[in-house]
């Protein structure tokens, strides 16, 4: 038997616009994605066992949460396995056991399953000795959604379990400009801060969003270029001026809870400090020390029952 625990981050968009639209209706799109510490547990078990077909057992610490193909942990072991069978290599024999612990809430704008989903691909690579780079796993990601790669970006940078794997892996990084569909992934350096995230109790289906957006006017967009700068410069002020997402001028106008959500956390933060997370319906905000972010926390708490403090991965 085998086994890896893995750490599986949360992320956040410091800033997201949407350029176009392709012709088979995907959304081309240029953000900038930052890794928080904000994650949970995966634990992996393999038993090989030659002769028997490969079997996953999945199980999660929230009821809800479906345990088949619907869960992108699930589907990332069988793209695991197809990966195998393209490249002739032996297939995967024997059990497989997946265990996910969450704490990032779900359908969240945070990555949650998209993490999970890169976890399961690190573990196996190590489990299966497949000796990819991150560039490879990036690859296989892709199949299984946009958010994918950046996670599997992020926790090769963090993961300790990890780290001396891809210790000189140029793309194991915490933040990124992402381009295209969203999988093309340049590293950037990293934001250093506290963020307290808080998740108003509603569901944001993320393709009813883009799709809305496209019938709506979008007054204000985000420099990228002077949120790079701001990056590399480590210019505070610069990354918060360009804290922009413009699906925002969707999601704020169809969930009223959102809107209150992000009118309180700027209250409490500041204006400019405050940008909702992917497409909703989770709202973030910096903040200068810890406990502030605490402070913050609890007040959002009042509100909001997913509400969380936590800081960037850097």
């Amino acid at each position: 038997m085998k086994r890896i625990e893995l750490k599986s981050y949360g992320k956040i968009n410091l800033s997201l616009d949407v350029k176009g639209l392709r012709e088979d209706g995907m959304h081309l799109v240029e953000m900038v994605m930052q890794q928080i510490l904000l994650c949970d547990d995966i634990a992996m078990e393999w038993n090989p066992e030659k002769g028997k077909e490969l079997q996953i057992n999945l199980s999660t610490n929230r009821r809800y949460l479906p345990t088949d193909e619907r869960n992108l942990a699930y589907k990332a072991a069988l793209e695991m396995r197809e990966f195998c069978r393209e490249k002739s290599r032996p297939l995967p024999e024997g059990k497989l056991d997946i265990h996910i612990k969450k704490r990032i809430p779900v359908a969240a704008g945070l990555a949650g399953g998209s993490g999970n989903g890169a976890a399961v691909l690190h573990g196996l690579n190590v489990l299966w000795e497949l000796d990819l780079d991150v560039e490879g796993l990036c690859t296989i990601g892709k199949r299984l959604g946009s958010d994918v790669p950046f996670c599997i970006m992020g926790q090769a940078a963090e993961n300790e379990n990890l780290k001396e794997r891809f210790r000189d892996d140029p793309l194991a990084c915490h933040c990124a400009l992402a381009t295209g569909t969203g999988t093309e992934l340049k590293p950037l350096p990293p934001l250093r801060s506290h963020v307290v995230l808080s998740k108003p109790p509603v569901g944001v289906s993320t393709a009813g969003v883009y799709k809305g957006i496209d019938s709506v006017e979008i007054k204000e967009r985000p420099d990228t270029v002077e949120m790079i700068r701001g990056l590399s410069e480590k210019d505070r002020t610069l990354v918060k001026k360009n804290m922009v997402n413009v699906l925002e001028n969707f999601t704020l106008k169809e969930y009223p809870t959102v809107v209150y959500t992000k009118n309180k956390m700027q209250e409490l933060c500041g204006r400019d400090s405050v940008l909702m997370s992917g497409s909703g319906p989770t709202v973030f905000a910096l903040t200068d020390s810890r406990d502030e972010a605490k402070s913050v926390c609890r007040k959002m708490k009042e509100d909001n029952r997913e509400s969380y403090w936590t800081r960037t991965t850097c």
